[in-house]
């Protein structure tokens, strides 16, 4: 009950997952700047490859909100707050809202869409999030929220091919009336999620965002995730195990073993700028085994 009351709050005349009159309240020249792009801002498939890439490669993934049980809000002038102003990062569902935010800013139509992420063979929640955008009557995927397997490139709504992205290889399978999302990982093809074409709203999300950053047995409650992609490299960190997977199939691993070295981690590999909070210095002594 406490949940169906908080949702209710939601203004129903912007129970959309990308709402005009939120849109005007992101900053574009901030945004750009936090990005690193100086280029187009016109809706073409080169702006949309130049904005992804950018986007990925700057604002990381990462659950500290979760973690730290601080909320995790998805209004545009939160989001824009924290991943833009204050050098944070997030997951999928403020990566792809603050993405969304922006395209449809700049004159894309943007759909909010919603996968399973595939786990074995279990029947996974709905609780990832991607967008559709269209173009020249040609539909496209944007992902920028998908933590090690981000993608770094828009990919064609258009299964059983091969696609090329500023990383690894990627390609979308039927599966009955949805489509898997796969990465080629090593020459192996990995599937990540399945989704279908059903429009998502904001109200929708909150649920799944909700659900994401409070339940006990959620991933992100239980531990540190963070991931970044980088021109020729990957970086990944889950608690306190660093991963490095380069373009060319090498991989360094290590061990953190102090929360000072976990914390210039995240600030270094991660680019994050990280609140001043005892709980944070707290929570990552206890990931470091320092605690």
């Amino acid at each position: 009950m406490a949940l169906m009351i908080e949702i209710g709050k939601i203004d129903l005349a912007q129970d959309d997952a990308l709402p005009p009159a939120m849109t005007a309240a992101i900053d574009l020249d901030a945004y750009f700047q936090r990005i690193g792009h100086a280029g187009e801002r016109t809706p073409t498939l080169d702006t949309l490859r130049a904005l992804h890439v950018r986007h990925t490669e700057a604002i990381p993934f990462e659950n500290l909100n979760p973690l730290l049980k601080w909320p995790v809000r998805l209004d545009a002038p939160s989001l824009e707050q924290k991943l833009v102003r204050d050098g944070r990062g997030g997951y999928c569902f403020e990566q792809n809202l603050l993405f969304g935010h922006v395209l449809k800013a700049l004159g894309f139509p943007v759909t909010g869409l919603a996968a399973r992420v595939h786990w074995e063979s279990a029947i996974t929640a709905r609780t990832h999030m991607l967008l559709r955008v269209d173009l020249n009557d040609q539909p496209y995927l944007a992902d920028a929220g998908f933590g090690a397997q981000t993608l770094t490139g828009p990919l064609r709504l258009e299964p059983d091919t091969e696609q090329t992205t500023p990383h690894e290889p990627f390609r979308l399978l039927r599966a009955g009336e949805e489509f898997e999302m796969q990465s080629k990982i090593r020459g192996i093809w990995k599937p990540l999620y399945r989704f279908d074409l059903q429009k998502q709203h904001l109200l929708d999300y909150e649920v799944y965002n909700w659900y994401t950053s409070t339940h006990p047995d959620s991933l992100f409650v239980n531990g540190l995730l963070a991931a970044r992609p980088a021109p020729d490299r990957r970086y990944a960190l889950r608690n306190n195990e660093l991963a490095v997977h380069y373009m060319n199939g090498g991989t360094e691993r290590r061990v953190i073993t102090s929360a000072a070295e976990l914390r210039e981690t995240l600030e270094g590999a991660f680019r994050l700028t990280l609140p001043e909070a005892p709980d944070l210095d707290a929570a990552l002594a206890r990931l470091s085994g320092a605690a």
